[in-house]
């Protein structure tokens, strides 16, 4: 039996679910080294011919792998082995709009800034830009069935989403805009317990010292920086799940 004819072969304990076949073979694949880490993987259109199964099939497969942080993929490149450490720590880059309607729940934002503003020295620093230089901005507030549950201010590299101030965020999210445009490679991150300062307070209809859980977060795609954006939640309405995995 040759090599092909045996990677095709199920493996004995493989789920039988079709996509659990892809999903194990590249897993393994990677578990064993060979795709080092940042090399390109085979494409949809390989693993199709390869396990003879439908494309839709193949993409639940990859988008698994990518939700357990074991690969990264770029629109219109491809799907690449992630640089992984012996145990890591995940935060999963969600679109919040998916996870209030996974509650059974209903959505929407007030878009309260959007515009082009000058960036400042320690903003130009962070997003790979010049101080001066033009920078994207947005606050919005999202709402979980009527109630205010974060406080998004967003600030975007014009060269990573040129269209972005075009997009109706009202009717989609901007992360949901930006995974779409700008594939992300790299994130960045801190949370901490804190105040909402008096307009983010405002905005999400609470107490000056109620407790919030805010996240900042910086993106990247291949070294270039997209975003920064700070997440303000009031403490009572949110909390974040991490996981952690061999």
């Amino acid at each position: 039996m040759d090599l092909a004819t045996r990677e095709r072969a199920p493996h004995p304990e493989a789920p039988a679910a079709p996509y659990a076949r892809v999903k194990q073979f590249l897993k393994e694949g990677l578990s064993h080294g060979r795709w080092a880490p940042g090399a390109l993987m085979p494409s949809e259109a390989e693993l199709v011919a390869r396990f003879g199964v439908s494309r839709m099939t193949v993409t639940r497969a990859l988008r698994e792998l990518l939700a357990e942080g074991l690969v990264t993929r770029v629109q219109g490149v491809g799907t690449f082995a992630a640089h992984l450490s012996k145990v890591s720590s995940t935060l999963t880059i969600r679109d919040l709009h998916d996870e209030i309607a996974e509650r059974g729940h209903r959505h929407h934002a007030e878009v309260h800034t959007a515009r082009q503003e000058r960036a400042s020295a320690e903003l130009a620093l962070q997003l790979g830009l010049n101080s001066g230089d033009a920078v994207f901005h947005t606050l919005i507030v999202h709402f979980e069935n009527g109630v205010p549950l974060q406080c998004e201010d967003r600030y975007v590299n014009p060269a990573c989403a040129p269209d972005y101030l075009s997009v109706d965020f009202t009717q989609t999210t901007p992360t949901h805009y930006l995974l779409q445009v700008a594939p992300l490679w790299e994130a960045q991150f801190s949370i901490e317990a804190s105040q909402a300062s008096a307009q983010e307070a405002r905005l999400l209809r609470i107490g000056l010292g109620e407790p919030c859980l805010v996240l900042v977060r910086r993106t990247m795609s291949r070294g270039v920086p997209i975003t920064l954006a700070r997440l303000v939640h009031p403490g009572s309405r949110y909390q974040i799940d991490g996981q952690f995995k061999p």
